[in-house]
């Protein structure tokens, strides 16, 4: 019986391209990239396609090259995405007695009361979410979360020998992996703190595990003691099950054009805060203030630039969509300028609490039930039918203002009229 507690890490290989090639298997061996808002830059790469271009590289500048090497590129799909990350967390749910979900890819998990060898349960785990969902995962198994962590970065890294598992919860394999594994690539540590840490002979995760904790504290934070500790052993971060609702939430778009009249801008600024509210509700939480911004591209040297944003203050707490639109709206003709060829615009919702937690007189409005009972049909409309499918009347179906994505895949997982075909 296992006395101490032992940790997961369950993150999907290159998660992005992965979900793009699960509906294209005869992209199987082909180098992938998929691009950002607008199709800007890459932001992420099958590990086949990483020797081609570099992560940040805008698309513009890479296309040619891309294409020289057989790279096929896609637009971001978020609705792929976003679905095929709630298959994969669902199954490892299943498999383990609690979790936590860290990223859209990654996801912790407690395997403290699983007896037998942990390394051919983390096989099971990645067998079955491949089988069933087609993406590959790395699962990496330790005692602390940060040894989880460099665990599943040495199973990544030596895929051929490991098969994608690794379990260090044995002092003398931890201890390996902590020689074999440089100071930057630890949890939480990153670049620049790198440097610091190797200014005082710290170049390895096994220098960083037996450096004095309390020294580093005072040097640089908690944090870094505590990822001192976790990897000398010394379990310190526990498994958040439960994520706390968010303290701001935000909706930033570019647009697929620059727009210059007013109209096109509030209409975006519409869809920005229907989203939003969207969010809010799924928390749920209530929004007494909001941020409208606006701005221009700021890159071009023969363009005016302006950006300017407008500080609402909403009457009451309120989760409502048709109130937060039209005062969002009127904010927008207060900032806006003509003449100016605008390429942005951000909605921010500040001051969120539940209902309830907000202090009022006794005569200061609140949003009403029937309100809340609209919103909440409104959700579940949408749901059950898809975004967008009951909007305010500002936002329309398919504006020329919206994200350019010329790659973009189908939704073959969330759109009945795109839904994967098989030619016999």
């Amino acid at each position: 019986m296992r006395n101490e507690p032992v940790f997961a890490l369950i993150d999907c290989n290159s998660f992005y391209a992965s979900c793009e090639r699960v509906f294209r298997p005869d992209l199987a061996k082909t180098p992938i990239v998929v691009l950002s808002n607008n199709d800007g830059c890459v932001i992420a790469r099958s590990y086949d396609a990483k020797p081609y271009v570099k992560m940040g590289e805008p698309y513009f500048q890479a296309r040619d090259k891309l294409r020289c090497h057989g790279v096929v590129a896609f637009s971001s799909n978020y609705a792929l995405y976003g679905d095929m990350s709630e298959r994969v967390m669902s199954l490892i749910e299943s498999m383990v007695p609690a979790t936590e979900v860290y990223s859209i890819d990654e996801c912790f998990a407690d395997l403290s009361g699983i007896q037998g060898d942990l390394t051919h349960f983390g096989r099971q785990v990645r067998a079955k979410i491949f089988q069933c969902t087609g993406i590959p995962v790395g699962v990496g198994i330790a005692t602390t979360k940060t040894l989880a962590k460099l665990a599943n970065h040495t199973a990544k890294r030596l895929l051929a020998q490991t098969g994608g598992v690794v379990d260090i919860t044995e002092p003398f394999k931890r201890d390996w992996v902590l020689r074999n594994t440089e100071v930057k690539e630890v949890w939480g540590v990153g670049r620049r703190m790198s440097a610091h840490l190797e200014a005082m002979g710290i170049h390895t995760a096994m220098d960083l595990a037996k450096a004095d904790a309390w020294t580093l504290r005072e040097k640089f934070s908690v944090v870094i003691e505590k990822t001192a500790r976790e990897l000398a052993g010394t379990s310190c971060l526990e498994l958040d099950e439960a994520e706390p609702p968010k303290q701001e939430i935000c909706c930033s778009r570019m647009f697929g054009r620059r727009l210059s009249e007013l109209a096109p801008i509030k209409q975006a600024v519409a869809t920005y805060v229907g989203r939003a509210a969207e969010k809010l509700r799924a928390q749920g939480s209530v929004c007494k203030r909001m941020r409208i911004s606006i701005r221009t591209g700021m890159l071009n040297p023969d363009e005016v630039h302006h950006a300017q944003g407008a500080l609402v203050e909403l009457p009451y707490p309120t989760c409502d969509t048709l109130l937060m639109t039209r005062l969002a709206t009127d904010a927008v003709s207060r900032i806006f300028r003509p003449g100016m060829r605008y390429s942005k615009a951000e909605v921010l919702l500040m001051d969120l609490r539940q209902p309830g937690e907000f202090s009022q007189d006794l005569f200061a409005l609140e949003q009403s039930p029937d309100c809340a009972r609209l919103m909440q049909v409104m959700d579940d409309i949408n749901q059950r039918w898809g975004r967008g499918t009951l909007r305010t009347a500002s936002v329309p179906a398919a504006p020329d203002w919206a994200m350019r994505r010329e790659l973009l895949s189908q939704s073959y997982t969330t759109r009945l009229d795109q839904l994967w075909t098989v030619k016999c």
